[in-house]
Formats: C-alpha cells, structure tokens, sequence
C-alpha cells in the first residue's frame, strides 16, 4: 500500500497516474458537445449505489474507466457555451496548474510551520487586492472558502465591533436582493430573528439609499444599534450594484460598518472599461470576493478583506500546540490567526499563477467581454415580443420571462417557465436558472464564458419559447 503514497519513491508513478487522469478529463473536454447529458437522479444513484467500496480496483486505469459512468460522463460542463445557469464560470487553465501544483504538495495555510511560502504568497495578493479596492495601507484579510464564509467572517466582525450589550438590538441592512448569506450569517451570529432589515430596491434592483436613510433612522429611534449596512456589488439574480458612495456617506453619519459583499462584482477590479461602477467600494470596513465567480478561478477560492487589519482579531485564538502567543512576540505568520477555519487549502495558489502568467489585464479583459456579451443579449430580449426583460444588466446577468400572446393567466405563464427551464435541462442541450420576480417565476442567464456567442443566446431562446409553447399546446388539448 505505501506504493500509493506520493514521495520521491513514487514521483514517477504519480507522473503517469496524474497524466492518464489529466488525458481523461481532456478528452471530455474536447468532445463533449452540450453542457448536460440530461441525466435523472433516478437514472444515475443506482451506478454510484452499485460501487463496492470495500473492493478496490487496484488500478488507476481501471478507477478512471469507471468514474466516466459514475462522474465524467454526466457532469455539468460549465465551459460549455450555452451553460447558462449559475455564478459558475470556466476556469483559466494556469488557474487549473496550480490546483494540481497545491493538491500535490498539500500545504496546509493555517500556520508558518505548514506552509512557509504560501503563507507570504496568501498574504501578498491580500494586499494586491486590498490595493485594487483602495482600502489603505491598514487593510488586511485572508483567504475563505467562499462567499458564505467571508460574509459571515465580516458580519462577526461588525459585531465585534458594534460592542452591543444586548445583541438583540443589534441590526443589520440589506437591500431586499441581497444574499441569503446575510440572513444566515445573523442567525449563526446568535442575533435575534429581526436582525436583518430588508431595505427596497428601485426598478434597477438596487438598494434605494433613502429607504436605507429611512431605516437607519428609525432604528436609532427605537433604541437599537445599527450594527451594519451590507451593499451588494452584484447581486445573484440581477448582477445589480447598490448606490456605494450614497450607502458610505450614510455608514459614516450613523457611525456603522460598511460592508460589501462584492463576490460577483469583484471582476470590476480587473475591468478595462468599468472599474467606476466600484465607486465607493474603498469606504467599505469590509468586502467579500470570490475569485471563483468573476476571476475565472476554480472552486474554492474567495477572500474577506477589512479596511483595520486589527479587526481580524475578532477571529483569533491561540492554541499551545499550533499557534501559541510567543509567535506573535516572535512575528510568526500565522494565518490562522485571521480565519474561521484551521486546516485550510492552499487556493490563492491559484490567483497568484493566473496573474503571473495572464496579468490583471487579462482577468479583466475575460470579464469585460461577458458583461458585453449580457448588453447585447438585453438587447435581443428587449426587442424579442416573446419575452418581459427585468433590467438592463449592470454586469453579466440577464432575467426575463417568456410571455405567449395568448396566454393572460399569470399562473399559467409560470407553469410554461418552469416547464421550460426542466424539459431545456432534460434535454442537455442548455442549462439556464431560474429566479423569483414578484411573485412570478422567471429564468436568468449568468453569462460567464467569454466563448458564449449572441447566436448561443438566440438558440437557446428558442429552445425556451419551443418547450413552452409544447407545453402550453398539450394543456389546451387536454383542456378541450
């Protein structure tokens, strides 16, 4: 068994197991020609089921052969073009170099003693990233997880530093389209149900600034402490971004962290052409990005930054056999000090190849070239009669709802978009999402492959328009 450790006996036989893998996964890259196979859960739980896991193979060739049945084979392509779906975007491939790099060596970034280079590496586009917002020289943060994670990371922070004596009067503001992160961060905080204020959005989906002046207000009122404000840059259905200079100005009138929660958005600190949409983004206590969304990075690598490194010790705590207090007198990095998690990945690895090899500029051009992409495809929807576009998109989101001639019941428009969302999924030949406006169902393309064409767009809206004009057809006969 130890011939399946990975050290210098085995190097060679690492090599060959890697390459044969790396072929595999190159092959169905190469000839896969739709993003899904349309495969049912029912249709594939009895392959995996039926996998003794008690009986290895024994061969590497073998165990590859058989996850194209159980994996490969029926994966979610997210570099397929019309994978249209979710906030999942192609990776760059010195993005992938590193994860193969990472994984081998298997630093763990919680302390110096683990991890040596890849703790000042992390460290290091901390602070690039810090500068691309303009947080100040006081700016500091770490690697998390995701999303989640960093907004729950910052909303402790906040927390911490609202210095309540009784945490149920704490709150926090939303726009009514943030994250749900937000309101499941309060909960894990120990906040009470009514934490989390919903503030309105205007007819562009983003947060309205006098609502937010209105709601601050009255919690000062009330007695309460208004702990945070979260301005979102990028929100998950609509890419939409909150008035940041308006939202700042309030924060600093009502003495309350700012945080933002730029996990789409931050593709605008590369951009080419529409870096001024962050405006304001450098007043923020804190900020959330995920490199995984708009930096063409695989999962997981995100990050939460604050303007006061000292608020990170908010999230420390020294143990003897890891990260004793002597280091901090002996200025050992350690960055478990700053985070939520101990064993954690090496994944700014990742980042830190994509910019040596591609540069910022290139991140940046990838990104420009999907926001493009979403204005021309607002374009088509606007001025296709078989669909209600929701908003002109500020990043690369498009919403928007087929809507038949003549078809008037509300409920029955909803039904042919949810149909039409399955039988296009069942079918492998596009994936798009789903989302809530007003009540009524919609659809939403998340355009985040620069190899997604206008044609891709046009296709797949009439795929959408055909599976829900089948579908409206066999009800009216079956209601006749």
């Amino acid at each position: 068994m130890r011939a399946h450790l990975l050290n210098g006996a085995t190097a060679d036989r690492y090599r060959r197991s890697v390459t044969e893998g790396v072929e595999r996964v190159a092959n169905r890259l190469a000839t896969t020609d739709r993003p899904f196979t349309g495969i049912t859960p029912d249709a594939l739980a009895p392959v995996v089921d039926a996998v003794d896991l008690d009986t290895p193979l024994g061969d590497t060739s073998a165990a590859l052969d058989e996850l194209e049945s159980v994996y490969l084979r029926d994966a979610v392509y997210f570099h397929h073009p019309r994978y249209l779906a979710h906030l999942n975007c192609p990776v760059v491939i010195p993005a992938v170099v590193g994860e193969a790099v990472l994984s081998a060596v298997n630093s763990s970034l919680d302390t110096w003693d683990q991890s040596a280079g890849g703790t000042l590496i992390e460290r290091r586009l901390i602070d690039w990233t810090a500068g691309r917002i303009g947080l100040g020289d006081s700016a500091d943060g770490v690697f998390t997880s995701g999303g989640t994670q960093s907004n729950l990371q910052a909303l402790l922070f906040a927390r911490e530093e609202a210095k309540a004596d009784d945490p149920a009067k704490l709150r926090v503001f939303a726009s009514e389209c943030s994250h749900f992160s937000v309101q499941k961060s309060a909960t894990l905080l120990g906040l009470g149900p009514d934490a989390v204020v919903s503030v309105p959005c205007d007819r562009n989906k983003r947060m309205q600034a006098v609502a937010l002046a209105a709601e601050l207000e009255r919690c000062r009122a009330e007695g309460l402490t208004p702990m945070a404000v979260v301005a979102t840059a990028g929100t998950t259905d609509f890419g939409s971004i909150d008035p940041l200079p308006e939202i700042a100005a309030l924060c600093e009138q009502y003495d309350t962290w700012m945080h933002v929660d730029a996990a789409y958005g931050c593709g605008l600190l590369t951009s080419l052409t529409r870096r001024p949409l962050l405006a304001g983004i450098e007043h923020a206590d804190s900020v959330t990005v995920d490199y995984h969304k708009s930096f063409f990075q695989p999962v997981s690598s995100s990050a939460v930054l604050v303007r006061d490194g000292a608020t990170l010790r908010h999230a420390t705590y020294h143990a003897d056999y890891l990260n004793p207090r002597r280091t901090v007198e002996e200025r050992i990095p350690n960055q478990v000090d700053k985070s939520l998690q101990t064993t954690r990945r090496f994944d700014a690895l990742k980042l830190w190849m994509t910019l040596r090899v591609m540069g910022a500029d290139g991140i940046g051009e990838l990104f420009d070239e999907v926001c493009d992409l979403a204005a021309e495809g607002w374009q088509l929807l606007a001025a296709d009669p078989r669909y209600d576009v929701v908003v002109e998109p500020q990043l690369s989101t498009l919403v928007f709802r087929y809507i038949p001639e003549p078809v008037t019941s509300p409920a029955e428009i909803d039904r042919a978009n949810l149909h039409a969302r399955k039988a296009l999924f069942a079918s492998g030949d596009a994936v798009v999402a789903g989302t809530a406006v007003g009540g009524r169902q919609y659809l939403k393309f998340t355009l985040l492959n620069p190899e997604t064409t206008v044609r891709d767009i046009a296709a797949v809206l009439d795929l959408i328009a055909g599976h829900a004009e089948q579908y409206l057809g066999e009800n009216l006969v079956h209601a006749s």
